[in-house]
């Protein structure tokens, strides 16, 4: 009789509990909010329902002791190749990009952006191989080429490079699509950059460039100061590739100091080929950060220096940024260039995307896309990545219960339990 009325107020409470998953007492990073302590946060119903400094267990399902951990939104990758499954052999939009969900939640990234692997032509087909059918949040810059990021043949057509189209479908898939990208342009032409800024102009979004093979006839500066807005991003920043570095004072070129006065963004796009640690350890050290931290994920980055974005990350922290700015630039200031402000932070009321993540102290060794090595002191492991109020990846199994406390005949567990109704 006394085990049945311990049950029966066991249900009351977990029924009348106001909060699905408590993360309790881990250091929450919250750059949109300006928090930087440790502090509880609270979810129900796939929202932040609270954070403050001491929320009781008790009003919660599912507790999670994050003591000793970084509580910090979902990442936002803004520069990934995820149009993999069309068979299409050396394409960004086929076998060199790869699905998101395998590259994602382990990382403690919730939201990425595909850059221009899909033009006008082919977007549902992304869309519906992709975007509808991912756990993550896939998102995408639209290429100003109409068959996407397909090789050279049709990245160097002029004639697929068109602003009607891409502006229609811009327009129809507001909101999934965040940005015009150009990308690989080999020619003297400034027509895909043109065409690519007026394309992303009428459709009220930013344009993304990969500015392709470095062209006398079309230099770096009138890119950055008299083709792009404000807001407009320049990827591949630390690539050393087109006239980012100052020859002589090795700092940032004239080009990327009036650009930034300008309100240009700056991403990192790692990627394989675009990351050096001879410009970026120069520019940091000038104060040239990056805006946005990205990996450009691929086959072929995510197997070499890249490897993924808490590498990415871990590699600014031991440029000497501290660990609030790296997840502002992998948070909140990606949510707000891509125009996605629900994004990127843990104000309450706000999708619960949430990152927990360890910071190891140790020797570490971090390659840049030429393979150099610069030694390190620490790095970033996720523990537990929580898209929408459910865990989608936990590394120790800190939102589950040991064994051997649950009932002998246990079967699958949920780390968020449905809510059960009163008798």
């Amino acid at each position: 009789m006394r085990f049945l009325v311990a049950l029966l107020f066991a249900g009351l409470a977990f029924a009348q509990a106001d909060y699905d998953l408590l993360l309790k007492g881990g250091w929450v990073i919250d750059p949109k909010n300006k928090l930087n302590a440790v502090r509880d946060v609270a979810i129900a119903g796939g929202k932040i329902a609270a954070v403050e400094a001491d929320i009781p267990a008790s009003r919660a399902r599912r507790v999670v002791d994050a003591r000793g951990l970084y509580v910090t939104p979902g990442v936002i990758d803004i520069h990934v190749h995820v149009y993999a499954g069309t068979g299409e052999r050396n394409s960004y939009a086929g076998d060199n990009s790869v699905y998101p969900d395998g590259f994602t939640f382990r990382v403690g990234v919730t939201t990425v952006a595909d850059a221009g692997g899909a033009g006008w032509r082919n977007f549902e087909d992304f869309k519906s191989r992709i975007i509808d059918r991912s756990q993550t949040r896939v998102l995408a810059f639209l290429n100003i080429v109409g068959h996407g990021m397909r090789g050279g043949r049709y990245e160097q057509d002029l004639s697929d490079m068109e602003v009607g189209p891409t502006v229609e479908t811009a327009k129809k898939y507001k909101g999934l699509i965040v940005g015009i990208k150009s990308a690989h342009y080999a020619g003297p032409e400034w027509a895909p950059f043109e065409r690519g800024e007026e394309a992303a102009r009428q459709a009220g979004i930013p344009f993304m460039v990969d500015f392709g093979s470095n062209r006398p006839e079309r230099p770096l500066y009138d890119l950055l100061n008299k083709v792009f807005r404000p807001g407009d991003i320049y990827t591949h920043m630390y690539s050393g590739l087109r006239g980012e570095q100052d020859p002589v004072t090795k700092g940032p070129s004239q080009a990327l100091i009036d650009g930034r006065k300008r309100g240009v963004l700056f991403d990192v796009g790692h990627g394989g080929g675009s990351f050096v640690w001879r410009l970026a350890v120069p520019l940091m050290k000038a104060g040239f950060a990056p805006d946005t931290i990205s990996t450009d994920l691929h086959i072929g980055s995510m197997n070499s220096g890249m490897k993924d974005m808490l590498n990415v990350m871990s590699k600014f922290l031991n440029l000497g940024m501290s660990l609030e700015d790296v997840i502002l630039r992998s948070t909140w200031n990606p949510a707000r260039a891509i125009q996605h402000e629900e994004l990127g932070h843990l104000t309450p009321g706000a999708v619960a995307d949430v990152a927990v993540f360890r910071l190891e102290k140790g020797q570490f060794g971090f390659l840049d896309s030429n393979n150099a090595r610069l030694r390190g002191t620490q790095k970033l492991t996720c523990e537990l990545t929580i898209k929408g109020g459910r865990p989608v990846w936990d590394l120790n199994g800190i939102a589950y219960e040991d064994w051997d406390k649950l009932p002998p005949d246990y079967g699958p567990q949920s780390a968020v339990p449905t809510q059960r109704k009163q008798p």
